[in-house]
């Protein structure tokens, strides 16, 4: 799945665009074109793996809104 998106300045990266999906052709992806629409009582993957290609379309030095509370925020801790 190639997606675009944002890099803060604590390493994350946060998609604002998903490009395309790209099939696996699995019969075990409940995502895939392949995986079977009458699976009982599926347990197969239902979740996508990490991006195949990440552009950065905005790169900003503030902090992602997770990291800004433990960092910056009412989480942080404060030397005193």
């Amino acid at each position: 799945l190639p997606s675009e998106g944002t890099k803060y300045g604590c390493g994350h990266y946060q998609v604002t665009r998903k490009v395309r999906k790209i099939d696996c052709n699995s019969p075990y992806c409940t995502h895939s074109i392949r995986h079977s629409p009458n699976c009982l009582d599926c347990h197969c993957e239902r979740y996508l793996g990490p991006d195949l290609k990440e552009t950065i379309t905005l790169t900003t030095t503030n902090y992602c809104a997770s990291c800004q509370y433990w960092f910056k925020g009412p989480g942080a801790q404060h030397i005193r």
